[in-house]
């Protein structure tokens, strides 16, 4: 079974999220603080990490940058302020998810089974006998590769983050088509929707960004969602 390393300095928060984990049949570890998880990264092999972003000795984001120089393994970040930076930051250093204090530890197993479901999906592997699943717009000017999980802009290879990736092709291979945030959050997230809509909003913002001048082919429906544009 996986196995989940939680970093926290409330020993309460441990245990919660412990007890739910372990009734889901994970193993669990522990780390008080920033430092210790970085050096049990460096010396263990975990299959996910939650990890709160306010602790002393080192804090949750400069951990997942110093985590993220040994492995890949996938992080969801804990916090208990809601601020917009807070969100793009952790998705820029390389987390998976992003969870507001107090949560629902029921809601924080979902995400879990989420990721572990898409890390199962991606570590069977796929077969490339087949040809690549090329989409391009704008004569080529923005090309992504769905097959390789690759995106160029003006023959330029644009970097993303494995959401923001799961995020556009999601909204390529749904082109045109009205998507509700509800839809978006269950299909590119894999969970059920519960009325936060910050983090699509938070990789929606770093997506135009990452487009560059094509970001205007996300559209933002007001009250429902977005759509992207694009022949």
């Amino acid at each position: 079974m996986y196995h989940i390393l939680v970093v926290d300095d409330e020993v309460r928060i441990r245990t919660i999220i412990r007890k739910y984990a372990e009734f889901e049949g994970y193993t669990v570890s522990e780390a008080g603080d920033g430092m210790e998880a970085v050096l049990l990264c460096r010396a263990n092999t975990y299959d996910l990490i939650i990890m709160d972003i306010m602790m002393p000795e080192l804090d949750g984001f400069s951990a997942c940058r110093e985590i993220r120089k040994v492995s890949s393994t996938p992080i969801i970040m804990l916090s208990a302020r809601g601020e917009e930076y807070d969100r793009i930051n952790g998705f820029e250093v390389g987390i998976d998810d992003y969870v507001m204090k107090p949560f629902s530890p029921k809601e924080l197993m979902l995400r879990i089974h989420a990721i572990m479901k898409r890390v199962r999906r991606s570590d069977s592997g796929e077969s490339t006998s087949r040809p690549n699943e090329i989409v391009e717009l704008d004569g080529g000017g923005l090309k992504a590769d769905l097959t390789a999980r690759l995106v160029y802009i003006d023959g330029e290879r644009v970097e993303m983050s494995p959401k923001e990736y799961d995020l556009f092709f999601y909204l390529l291979t749904n082109r045109n088509v009205a998507l509700s945030r509800e839809k978006l959050i269950s299909e590119v997230w894999g969970y059920d929707f519960y009325g936060d809509a910050r983090t699509l909003d938070t990789h929606i913002k770093l997506l135009r960004r990452s487009l560059g001048r094509y970001s205007a082919y996300i559209v933002t429906l007001r009250g429902v969602g977005y759509r992207f544009e694009g022949n």
